[in-house]
């Protein structure tokens, strides 16, 4: 039976790591602050380029370009984004569960990897796949110089013909609570997203800016002048188009990870309180018996000393 010093022991123990997972907590916070500024900052910059495109896309005969190519998808590649550290729930075992449930599907295609994370690149190792490409410590701190990295190894691959198709499997960040599983193609371009209407422009915020507006008081799309060749500046907007999506994935992703890892720190400072409590009440009703054992002991010594 565990005895008083064992209880307090114990619980010492536990404190200490409540201690650890409220500030683990609370660094996580600080940080989900920061990439949900980084998140919000790019969506706007993600659909200005999109909107520009749409608008040469307009103005030319063809939109043919290497990263528009559709072929057969015999071979394609899968990107995996999870967290390089773990401590933050389901996050990196949801997607990778996810990523092996999507290779299941398509076992009858050639299937090649790019590993983001740590945890992703560890895990599909020991199950013996190969990787055209991993990257880690990105979610750490999440720059454009790495998106435009890994941007640029995809679309050498998809011009070369080496794949066919590109998805992303990742957690998109909805809010502290929910984080999305994504799986989202990225290759090739989908021409039809250069036809289609333009959304409302938002600003950082996501609050609607005001429409142009013409004589007939409808909505007009926001003309543009070009210096240049249009043909050749929708040749710089696709690359770029792409790696503003992986910018945005990677941000997402590390949105994500942060918000899953508060809320696993959370938990655990709460159920160490509960963990806590619940000792010190059984170390309360032990020290209450082995109290009430001793006065026990000396009544039935005094009595027989009168007796």
């Amino acid at each position: 039976m565990p005895t008083l010093l064992d209880y307090r022991r114990r619980i010492r123990s536990v404190k200490s790591t409540q201690q650890i997972t409220r500030a683990m907590k609370f660094v996580a916070a600080a940080k989900l602050r920061r990439a949900q500024e980084g998140v919000f900052g790019a969506r706007p910059y993600a659909r200005e380029i999109l909107r520009v495109m749409r608008s040469a896309a307009a103005r030319m005969d063809t939109t043919a370009h290497p990263l528009l190519e559709r072929r057969p998808e015999e071979k394609i590649l899968t990107v995996i984004l999870t967290g390089d550290r773990s401590l933050c729930g389901a996050f990196n075992t949801n997607v990778l569960r996810r990523a092996t449930t999507f290779i299941r599907e398509n076992s009858s295609r050639k299937t090649e990897l790019i590993v983001v994370g740590k945890k992703g690149r560890d895990t599909m190792r020991k199950r013996g796949f190969k990787f055209l490409g991993e990257y880690l410590g990105v979610s750490a701190k999440v720059e454009f110089s790495s998106a435009k990295e890994i941007a640029a190894r995809i679309a050498e691959v998809y011009s070369n013909k080496e794949v066919d198709a590109v998805y992303a499997i990742y957690n998109e960040f909805k809010n502290v609570m929910v984080q999305n599983l994504r799986v989202e193609k990225l290759l090739p371009i989908d021409p039809a997203i250069l036809g289609e209407e333009q959304e409302p422009r938002q600003d950082s915020h996501g609050n609607p800016l005001p429409q142009d507006l013409s004589a007939s008081g409808k909505s007009t799309l926001v003309d543009y002048i070009y210096e240049e060749p249009v043909e050749q500046i929708f040749s710089g907007l696709v690359p770029r188009y792409l790696e503003s999506e992986i910018f945005r994935i990677l941000l997402e992703s590390a949105a994500a990870e942060h918000a899953a890892r508060m809320t696993a720190m959370d938990s655990a400072t709460r159920n160490a309180s509960d963990l806590i409590d619940k000792l010190t009440l059984e170390m309360n009703k032990i020290r209450q018996a082995t109290i009430t054992k001793e006065l026990i002991e000396i009544v039935s010594g005094a009595a027989s000393a009168v007796s």
